[in-house]
């Protein structure tokens, strides 16, 4: 079946025709309702298990070709079509208009919206300048609180009380105190630490914190949403959950997923391990729900946060997170074919 598909891509590489009725007929073929690529997709559950990867990636290959190819030959037919016309149309503009696309930061941001939206969360947003009850305190970081260092933070000179948030955790106290349970929200959003600028870390950079709250909410509950994440994102269904801490979750662990050791970059990726940090997550912390007024004897939840843009590199192969804020038209450029 796979050198079926191989014989085929091939084929559909080779094609080339001057006439718009043979290019459809060939999309109708290979990516119709009922063309070959559904038929294989069809076919994908009765192929054995250690042929399914090999498989998969043999019709992805195929449909991109395909569509490539319809996609490519298409444009060429309209434009020997308007060439005719040139001349005499003054409409036509004097510099062709470039398409644009979405940033690979909006396009990461967009599929965790999707997924999590799927399963009942809705988003919340909340200011970039924050102050130090909804970014610390709430959070069961009192002043002088240790953990407070862990996050180097931009004050604002004039007013030490007011700052750039560290975290969107401040948009999830104040969903929590304009709120009633229960609630099942995730924040997206940009936010800021005064930290070193290199190519694995940014002193501003995008995250997309979770939170749900109900009565008889329990650590499995958070590890099950946990795994339907990363099993939707990255394809990849093997997590694992290390103990750790933050101040506002109790208890708390980081959440690994097996990224695999199948190339030289996954090697690099993962420090040779095969395993791979996404996120931090832990059961809402009891004081952190009397803050915002909701009875802990009542209710319990839990929270998660993962970096968009660390997720963005994963996913995309970027080697350095500054592409991702400097504007470059030829990185941007690449993800004109991503819808």
């Amino acid at each position: 079946m796979i050198d079926k598909i191989k014989e085929l891509i091939v084929e559909a590489e080779a094609f080339t025709t001057q006439s718009k009725e043979e290019v459809e007929a060939f999309r109708i073929k290979y990516l119709g309702k009922k063309g070959l690529l559904n038929d294989f997709f069809a076919e994908f559950k009765n192929v054995a298990n250690d042929q399914k990867k090999e498989f998969g990636q043999a019709i992805n290959t195929l449909k991109t070709t395909a569509l490539n190819k319809v996609n490519t030959l298409k444009a060429e037919l309209e434009n020997k079509e308007q060439v005719k016309g040139v001349l005499g149309d003054l409409s036509r503009s004097g510099e062709p208009i470039e398409i644009g696309a979405r940033h690979p930061i909006s396009l990461v941001k967009n599929q965790i919206i999707d997924i999590f939206s799927r399963i009942g969360f809705n988003v919340s947003e909340g200011p970039e300048i924050e102050d130090d009850w909804h970014n610390f305190t709430a959070l069961n970081l009192p002043e002088h609180h240790p953990a407070r260092d862990m996050q180097d933070t931009f004050f604002i000179q004039t007013n030490p009380d007011i700052l750039l948030r560290t975290h969107t955790s401040s948009v999830q106290v104040r969903y929590m105190e304009n709120n009633k349970p229960p609630i099942r929200t995730i924040s997206p959003g940009r936010v800021y630490r005064n930290e070193a600028i290199s190519a694995r870390s940014h002193c501003f950079f995008h995250q997309v914190e979770g939170l749900y709250i109900d009565k008889d909410v329990s650590f499995a509950d958070l590890k099950q949403t946990l795994q339907y994440f990363t099993t939707e994102l990255f394809g990849k269904s093997k997590i694992r959950l290390r103990p750790s801490y933050f101040p506002f979750t109790e208890p708390s662990a980081e959440v690994d997923v097996y990224w695999g050791l199948e190339t030289e970059t996954d090697y690099k990726m993962t420090k040779g391990t095969g395993w791979l940090e996404i996120m931090g997550c832990g059961m809402v912390d009891p004081n952190v729900l009397e803050n915002c007024g909701i009875d802990s004897k009542e209710y319990s939840g839990f929270a998660f946060g993962m970096g968009i843009d660390r997720i963005a590199l994963l996913l995309h192969q970027i080697s350095d997170i500054r592409l991702l804020s400097e504007n470059d038209i030829r990185f941007l450029e690449q993800f004109k074919s991503v819808l």
